[in-house]
């Protein structure tokens, strides 16, 4: 199932800020975490991501460091400011309105015609 590229854009900020929240990361892990959580279904990319990053980083919701990994590899981690951890409360309480209404939708479509369109039929990702 390819995810629309509206819905990747719009739901890329929270899913950064998530990330972010659970500890600090450098892009190619925050990639790799966005496949994971998906379940392979998102797959991002170098030319999405780091745009994201900047304007969060402008907008002061994250601060980015450089490190030194082990093999010698410099990296560019990114953390969470406190007014990033307000944002992502508020994104939340966004998609959560969000998510509530189109579950409320496909409930009146189920019960209006339960025989009816199929299209709702498909499981929802596990933790929708």
């Amino acid at each position: 199932m390819a995810i629309n590229k509206d819905l990747v854009a719009a739901s890329s900020t929270p899913i950064v800020l998530a990330i972010l929240a659970e500890g600090d990361s450098y892009g190619y892990a925050i990639i790799q975490r966005v496949r994971e959580l998906s379940g392979g279904h998102m797959e991002w990319t170098d030319g999405m991501l780091y745009p994201v990053l900047h304007r969060l980083e402008r907008l002061g919701h994250i601060q980015a460091r450089w490190e030194t990994a082990e093999s010698g590899r410099r990296r560019k981690y990114y953390r969470l400011t406190p007014p990033g951890r307000e944002q992502l409360a508020e994104e939340r309480r966004q998609w959560l309105a969000v998510d509530a209404t189109l579950h409320a939708i496909w409930n009146a479509l189920a019960v209006a015609d339960p025989a009816g369109p199929r299209a709702f039929a498909a499981p929802l990702p596990q933790g929708a």
